[in-house]
């Protein structure tokens, strides 16, 4: 304390706060700074900044605070303060079904407001909290850029009483913005025109009154983005709605182009949003003609320009139809996988619970060991074993959380064709039943409408029955009830009123009812999962949504009356739940071979005899001949062969990819006993396939990085399916071919996790200091052991005195950062000193050093694909 007293006493004030505030401080800069190079000064000088924090002596900015680490400053703060508020506070936090880290940053973030604010906890508004959470945000201090500081301390304090009822009762409940008005929904699009402002504006307040917020959102960024914004930029002299025909048609061929000059597919959505304006204003006018006469103009938007409106809904309509046949095969699959999923890791779970942390148990077979988690102090321990044959480690609790929500969804939106939205809409309070005269009780699930203001009533099948029985049970053993909860609207931009919602979870220190994008997510992860092991699902996904169109088919084509379908999906139109029915080909066929059974029956069967062997030999030659002339490759008629030629630059791009040695002294460390495929057919065919397949060799490393989507989704699953199909001794065969087929293989190891390929991934580190290092630092770095760290030193050792060899020096040592990271070593530190062999190498080239501390963020992420794929990998080898 006295180091930190004096150090701000060389700063000009009267009062210890007036030198702190001159003392920079605040601006960022730790205290601890002022000690140099002196580790032990530095400790006491941060641990004297605590204390002074902790008794007020002064009050720093939020910046100034948390530019200096504290690892003890709740307890200092408590200490000090004695609020029994305060302690309150902290012991609703120890109780968090949350981690211990997690517990302790909660009652961190209450000390670090209280000591910025310069306040006590009886002090601490919403606003304050707010305003912390918001700033904290702004400069990062909250772990991730989009995460927000105190979501776990908000809903603490409302349950406490402290904040008023009024106030959200989650801080994202405080920081979602809600609806916006039509005003500020105009105004963000900035036009020009004042006058054609307060129209747009006048007019869709009056459309508003029957249209939900999404709609509205949409007519509004049609008509003012879409529209008038760009009749403005067109012509900007434009006063009324009285348009050119050459402005017009600039208009509609400026529509017909997406800004990133794709096609735009959604033509007809603005030509009838302002047709309809147009058309309006001429019905409106009639009736107050003070109000709306001098913006009557006639419509530019012609029958012509929509000739194509119904053509473009009926190829709509038969895309969706071919869809909804694509899935329904899929279908069965989907619900099993999903119900066996679930059952398989309930059962491990039930197993896991009977013993304790350290004890084995067996679970359909299978020895498993129950471990620890790495915070033992957490209130809900998560689950965890690891399977004895092949060493996987499972997250029990957690992947069945995970799979119990995708089977309760996937098989509530089969079972009783709900939408999304009314999916996660559904209550405890939904759930009834009805007695018919004879007795019998019949279980109801009442759908709340999300498109029309109609409830409807559902009765609930046996299965369906199971899934909700299901879901309450799931509520009642971990809640002891289903818990009342609020639920945010992402289309309205609204938060509901708390209400016993069926599918919640828990989010932000809360339960909260699921959102709709979580439903997307687990369908979308079941799909995925089963794409590793059913071909037919590589390109196919489920959108909830089609679940509803499937419900309907199925019901329709086994016989329901479609006016009946109609009402249990809540269509008030029937031409609607027509649309729905998807027409399959067998039902065709078997409907038309019914019909010639009919007609045969009436007909003499003199008419019907079989075919003579002479009359069926003709018939087939026919077809035969056909076949030869129209070729054997499946190409659509008139259309050339796609055999008869390949590109030549693909075929240069193969003949380079299939390890073509390359000239004497062209690359560094040549390898006189390297096997080339152009020579060697043995190893050919390995390239052909585990190296250039979709040109594999040139997106490992950091092209992956790049992927995004269904792209990276793709090449992931067949990244690990190589991994899966190679065997060891491929393997061996791949390391002895030049850099594409080491890399492969290198990368194909680090996947599948094969620790055998260590010391060979170590003789070729050690082998050359030529370029294409990368591939095996990473495979090293996938390991992540004291072994792998030894090998990079080893490397580094030989190569970093060498200046002529400038490749892979740098990817090298932020290997061994990572490593170091991973192991909580500091093995990188004696190369990275002032003076050490990284400086030597680097002084001796100049032009070719990046810094390895920077590049280690790629190491990070290229280790973090590699596990991802692994990951992907043990579920693959565990399935199968």
């Amino acid at each position: 304390m006295r180091a930190f007293l004096g150090h701000l006493a060389a700063f000009p004030g009267d009062t210890w706060q007036e030198r702190w505030e001159a003392s920079g401080h605040d601006e960022g800069r730790p205290v601890g700074d002022t000690a140099g190079d002196n580790r032990p000064l530095r400790m006491k000088l941060n641990c004297a900044t605590g204390q002074a924090f902790a008794l007020r002596l002064v009050r720093p900015t939020l910046l100034g605070f948390r530019c200096n680490r504290f690892f003890h400053y709740s307890p200092w703060f408590r200490s000090v303060a004695q609020d029994p508020l305060l302690e309150e506070f902290c012991r609703r936090a120890d109780q968090l079904p949350m981690s211990q880290a997690r517990r302790t940053r909660t009652k961190f973030d209450v000390c670090c407001a209280l000591t910025v604010f310069g306040i006590d906890l009886k002090d601490l508004t919403p606003e304050a909290l707010l305003h912390y959470a918001v700033e904290s945000r702004k400069h990062e201090l909250a772990g991730e850029k989009s995460s927000f500081a105190g979501t776990l301390a908000w809903p603490i304090l409302h349950e406490m009483g402290h904040f008023p009822a009024s106030a959200p009762r989650s801080l994202r409940g405080a920081v979602t913005r809600g609806q916006v008005s039509v005003e500020e929904a105009v105004d963000r699009h900035q036009l020009h025109n004042g006058e054609m402002r307060d129209l747009l504006v006048e007019y869709i307040r009056r459309r508003s009154a029957n249209l939900d917020y999404s709609t509205l959102r949409r007519l509004t960024n049609l008509l003012v983005r879409t529209f008038w914004k760009q009749i403005e930029k067109i012509n900007p002299g434009q006063k009324d709605l009285k348009l050119s025909e050459e402005t017009f048609t600039q208009w509609k061929e400026w529509l017909m182009v997406l800004p990133d000059g794709k096609p735009r597919l959604d033509v007809d959505g603005p030509l009838m949003a302002v047709r309809a304006l147009y058309l309006d204003l001429q019905s409106w006018a009639a009736a107050e003609p003070e109000r709306w006469a001098k913006w009557v103009a006639p419509c530019p938007i012609r029958d012509a320009d929509l000739r194509w409106f119904q053509v473009r809904r009926r190829r709509l309509q038969e895309r969706m139809a071919n869809r909804t046949r694509d899935r329904q095969p899929l279908l069965p699959i989907l619900s099993q996988y999903v119900n066996d999923r679930w059952h398989r890791l309930r059962t491990l779970l039930d197993a896991a619970l009977m013993v304790e942390n350290g004890e084995e148990f067996t679970a359909e077979g299978i020895t498993w060991l129950r471990v620890s988690t790495k915070d033992q102090r957490h209130n809900r321990p998560p689950v965890r074993a690891v399977n004895r044959a092949t060493g996987e480690l499972v997250h029990v609790s957690r992947d069945e959380g995970y799979a119990f929500w995708q089977w309760a969804i996937v098989e509530t939106l089969r079972l009783a064709g709900l939408r999304a939205e009314e999916l996660i809409e559904l209550t405890h309070l939904r759930v009834r039943q009805y007695q018919r005269p004879n007795g019998e009780v019949v279980a109801l699930l009442v759908v709340t409408p999300s498109k029309s203001d109609r409830e409807r009533i559902i009765p609930m099948s046996a299965e369906l029955f199971h899934v909700i029985a299901q879901v309450i049970r799931r509520h009642r053993n971990e809640h002891g009830t289903v818990p009342v909860c609020v639920r945010y609207d992402s289309h309205e931009r609204t938060w509901s009123e708390p209400l016993p919602y069926l599918f919640q979870n828990f989010h932000g220190g809360t339960q909260r009812g699921m959102a709709n994008i979580t439903v997307w997510r687990l369908i979308g992860r079941a799909c995925d999962e089963l794409a590793l092991t059913h071909p037919q699902f590589k390109d196919i996904r489920f959108a909830p949504h089609d679940f509803r169109r499937l419900f309907a088919t199925e019901l329709v084509n086994n016989g329901l009356p479609i006016h009946i379908g109609a009402a249990l999906l809540g269509h008030l139109d029937i031409r609607t739940t027509r649309g729905y029915v998807a027409v399959f080909d067998e039902d065709v066929i078997s409907n038309y071979h019914q019909f010639l059974s009919r007609r045969r029956a009436e007909r003499p069967k003199a008419e019907y005899r079989d075919p003579t062997p002479e009359e069926w030999t003709d018939f087939q030659e026919h077809f035969d001949k056909r076949r030869i002339e129209l070729g054997s490759c499946g190409r659509p008629y008139g259309t050339p062969c796609a055999h008869e030629h390949a590109c030549f630059s693909e075929l240069a791009i193969a003949t380079l990819a299939l390890g073509k040695p390359l000239a004497a002294g062209s690359s560094p460390g040549k390898d006189a006993a390297m096997r080339y495929a152009n020579t060697d057919p043995e190893l050919m065919d390995l390239v052909r396939r585990f190296v250039t397949p979709g040109r594999r060799y040139m997106r490992l490393g950091g092209s992956s990085l790049r992927l995004s989507g269904p792209e990276r989704d793709t090449f992931m699953r067949e990244l690990v399916q190589a991994a899966g199909e190679i065997t060891p001794a491929e393997l061996g065969i791949l390391f002895e071919g030049g850099w594409r087929e080491r890399k492969t293989a290198s990368w194909l190891v680090a996947v599948a996790g094969r620790t055998e390929f260590r010391s060979r991934i170590g003789e070729l580190l050690l082998a050359s200091g030529g370029p294409y290092r990368g591939a095996f630092c990473i495979a090293l770095a996938t390991f992540g052991t004291s072994a792998d760290a030894d090998l990079v030193c080893r490397y580094l050792d030989r190569y970093l005195p060498q200046p002529d060899l400038v490749w892979d020096q740098t990817e090298v040592l932020s290997t061994l950062l990572h490593l170091d990271a991973v192991l909580g070593t500091e093995r990188a530190a004696p190369y990275l000193a002032a003076g050490g062999l990284w400086q030597q190498w680097a002084e001796a080239t100049p032009n070719t050093v990046r810094d390895p501390r920077e590049y280690q963020q790629v190491v990070d992420q290229l280790c973090s694909f590699a596990s991802e794929c692994a990951e992907l990998f043990a579920r693959r080898e565990t399935r199968h």
